[in-house]
């Protein structure tokens, strides 16, 4: 077994992929009229579908971090080298301050924003090896 992808379900991914593109430099892969993108990020891709696709796949409901007061308990971490920089820069995007950079015990960098379409996500120094 191996990791493949991670979709978020999103209102708009159009508007989801845009604004990865702005926020965070990431490039898109493709976006299909359907109702599904992906960033390209590398072997694992990161996806994003609409809420119309995520209710088909899962009937029995699911929360929607566009529509939830607090972030899922889950986050996207995406790795920089200047996290600060990358936190001001999302935040110009759109994107909502959770957590400034803070420096952890382990000596990595790490900060938190929302997105526009509810996503939390974690910006990160690399950890040192």
């Amino acid at each position: 077994m191996k990791f493949g992808y991670t979709i978020v379900y999103v209102p708009d991914v159009l508007a989801s992929v845009t604004f990865f593109e702005k926020a965070f430099g990431l490039k898109r892969r493709f976006v299909h009229a359907s109702g599904y993108g992906e960033m390209d990020t590398g072997a694992t891709a990161l996806a994003f579908a609409t809420h119309a696709l995520g209710a088909s796949n899962l009937p029995g409901g699911y929360v929607k971090a566009s529509q939830s007061a607090e972030p899922l308990g889950m986050e996207i971490a995406l790795v920089t080298d200047n996290v600060a920089a990358a936190h001001v820069k999302a935040i110009a995007e759109g994107a909502v301050s959770v957590k400034e950079p803070q420096v952890k015990p382990w000596g990595q960098t790490v900060s938190y924003v929302r997105c526009p379409d509810g996503t939390l996500v974690e910006l990160c120094s690399p950890v040192a090896a």
